[in-house]
């Protein structure tokens, strides 16, 4: 059995969850292999609302296993508030599995990511304040802790030598400085709770798949904010894209079989960065506003603007996409007029080549397609082919450009207002 991956195709925030949710219902696992509690998955079911930080949204389907990867920085304390909340909500999370690879987020590393962007002053990245970037840097620099590392014997030891080197950073630039025994003693409780969900899950997985279980792949963040391939340094610290999946799950190239690309239709960003089709104006205004456009993490107000048929190509291209997902149809239809952007304009040069170069990308002038809009209410269909002929235009084109097919299509909020092909 493959594993099919569900990945963002632009900034985030496309909507993930609402796909994830309708392909968890027909799988046996739900796996997360990248990023941190920078990320949030939200979705409606029957009435009520989740949102996922760190949990694999495919719990919610009644006996799914939910899959925490070696790839995922992890916060312990955001984890067990998500625990407690699923078992508040009635859920069952005795189907969690936590690797025992993945590296912990301690409280000096959400200090030392509010110090760093403090520093940088005007020119902020937008991070999240979760203590992502820091944490991965540990990992990376060999220093990191792993959640294996709770119960070893050289836990605090490993604390004392993180917190000493940071404190001294903290000193030196007058922020507030950390207890390592504070630390060590939090983390402990930490570890207790969560200890039964532990194990080695890249066995797991493995496992898994030679009993032919399905496995649903929920991708965190987007491939333009990834830390190779994305807009940097506007970015991530993860990659959320293909290669990420399999390094943060221990996946190889084989297993994978469909990947869907989860887009709107119509784009949005979080945070600072170049963004071609942004419409910092009264139809972004509009867009926010109909779309409901507020982070799920941070509720932070998202930057809106038309859909960018040069960037989605490349993320097809990256993350060698199979199908893609839209969302928000019934959201950009209500505008009178709608906007593709099929190419850019730079320095009296015509290309259709995305470029992550954040100069050639600020001197990029969308170059657009008009089409109508004014579709009504579209969500109580069900087939594309009864959608209004102006929403069939434009889906018709954006798979024409892009050469994937547009397999899923939102059409309202809920989750079962969606066109499946």
């Amino acid at each position: 059995m493959k594993v099919d991956v569900v990945l963002g195709s632009f900034y985030g925030d496309e909507g993930k969850g609402k796909i994830i949710d309708y392909l968890g219902g027909k799988a046996n696992v739900a796996l997360r292999a990248t990023g941190g509690a920078n990320a949030g998955h939200s979705i409606e079911v029957d009435g009520e609302k989740f949102v996922f930080h760190l949990i694999p949204s495919g719990i919610l389907n009644k006996g799914t296993l939910a899959i925490i990867g070696n790839g995922v920085v992890l916060d312990p304390k955001v984890l067990i508030e998500e625990i407690n909340t699923l078992k508040e909500k009635g859920r069952d999370v005795s189907k969690l599995r936590i690797s025992n690879k993945a590296h912990v987020v301690f409280p000096y590393h959400l200090g030392l990511d509010k110090m760093l962007e403090d520093m940088r002053g005007n020119n902020k990245i937008g991070t999240t304040i979760r203590g992502i970037g820091p944490c991965y840097c540990d990992k990376y620099e060999r220093s990191g802790i792993r959640v294996e590392d709770l119960y070893s014997d050289k836990f605090e030891e490993l604390v004392k030598r993180n917190v000493e080197n940071k404190n001294r950073l903290f000193k030196l630039n007058g922020y507030p400085e950390y207890d390592y025994k504070e630390i060590v003693k939090e983390y402990k409780k930490y570890a207790r709770t969560i200890k039964k969900y532990v194990c080695d899950t890249t066995v797991l997985i493995h496992k898994l798949i030679k009993e032919n279980k399905k496995i649903i792949c929920e991708g965190a963040q987007a491939t333009l904010l990834d830390i190779d391939h994305g807009s940097y340094p506007y970015v991530t610290s993860s990659n959320p894209t293909i290669g990420g999946i399999l390094t943060g799950s221990g996946l190889n190239p084989h297993n994978i079989g469909e990947v869907y690309g989860v887009m709107k239709a119509y784009s949005s960003r979080v945070g600072e960065g170049p963004y071609v089709t942004e419409q910092n104006n009264e139809i972004g205004d509009m867009i926010r506003e109909l779309g409901h456009e507020y982070g799920a993490t941070t509720k932070r107000p998202r930057r809106c603007g038309y859909l960018d048929l040069v960037a989605l190509r490349y993320a097809v291209l990256i993350n060698g996409i199979t199908a893609l997902c839209m969302n928000h149809l019934d959201t950009i239809g209500k505008l009178a007029k709608i906007k593709l952007c099929v190419a850019y304009e730079r320095d009296g040069k015509i290309t259709e080549d995305f470029t992550t170069n954040e100069k050639e990308l600020l001197e990029s002038t969308p170059v657009y397609e008009e089409f109508v809009g004014n579709y009504g209410d579209i969500s109580n269909i069900r087939r594309k082919e009864d959608l209004p002929s102006q929403a069939k235009e434009y889906i018709k084109r954006i798979e024409e450009y892009i050469g994937v097919p547009i397999k899923f299509i939102g059409v309202g909020a809920g989750r079962e207002e969606i066109i499946v092909e």
